[in-house]
């Protein structure tokens, strides 16, 4: 009778065994202060997370969204090291994260203006130094119209939510119908232009409250958004409560990784 059929990693009597060194409790903690050493640099010098808690930047990001944040490529010119961490100016069309003392301490919004750009909006539409702006990422839900959003800048101050102080130094900077971006300082946009709060409200983004760009979605929440069109309710009888179905309802799957442009 033939003897059962060994599995090939079963072992012999004459192989060797190999003993396996179980780290300290001093190695353990060693490799544990490494690895927190590791992420607060990353976190310090190189990367952010942030999660958008608003529809102003629809549909780019959504509400829900979680980013990953370059902290580097904006950095001011002490830099640790321009081939290791590249930097570069701010430019037009950038996403761009900044300090704003109201109404958050971190915004969110797309760089229209650079400095000595001529600026106006004529009918929501983005018109640069007479060129009007090519913006596939704008997005223009159905709103009650707004002459001060969508005509900029506007001649008569009739907009309660337009910071008093903007509207006297927007008078200053306007020449022939246009805005005229100052040095060291940057026009905003949300991209759902119709339910943004930017610079048309409040102003100009000063250089040195820029901080950082948005790099990737690493995770994105399936979250309402309040400016959404309601859907019918839908009567079709279903599996709402298998796993399956709650998983595709807890998260936006496709958005994870998703890099932000």
């Amino acid at each position: 009778m033939s003897s059962p059929t060994q599995f090939a990693n079963a072992p012999s009597r004459t192989s060797t065994h190999i003993w396996h060194h179980l780290p300290t409790v001093p190695e353990a903690l060693a490799s544990l202060m490494r690895t927190v050493v590791v992420a607060l640099f990353l976190l310090t010098f190189l990367v952010q997370p942030f999660l958008i808690p608003s529809e102003s930047m629809e549909r780019t990001l959504l509400v829900g969204d979680f980013l990953l944040v370059n902290k580097q490529v904006f950095a001011p010119d002490n830099r640790i090291s321009e081939h290791l961490l590249p930097y570069r100016q701010v430019q037009r069309g950038d996403i761009v994260v900044f300090h704003h003392p109201q109404p958050h301490p971190y915004l969110v919004k797309r760089v229209i203006g650079v400095p000595g750009d001529h600026l106006r909006i004529e009918d929501g539409r983005v018109v640069i130094n007479d060129v009007p702006m090519n913006e596939p990422y704008a997005a223009f839900e159905p709103v009650a119209p707004g002459q001060f959003r969508d005509n900029f800048p506007a001649r008569v101050y009739t907009d309660p939510d337009v910071d008093p102080e903007w509207w006297k130094q927007m008078q200053t900077l306007t020449r022939n119908g246009e805005l005229v971006v100052p040095p060291n300082e940057y026009f905003v946009l949300g991209d759902n232009r119709n339910h943004s709060f930017d610079s048309r409200s409040w102003g100009f983004v000063p250089r040195e409250a820029i901080i950082a760009r948005p790099l990737v979605i690493y995770f994105s929440l399936r979250r309402p958004s309040t400016t959404d069109v309601k859907q019918a309710t839908d009567d079709r009888l279903g599996h709402d409560r298998e796993l399956s179905a709650r998983l595709a309802a807890f998260a936006r799957w496709k958005r994870i990784f998703r890099v932000v442009h």
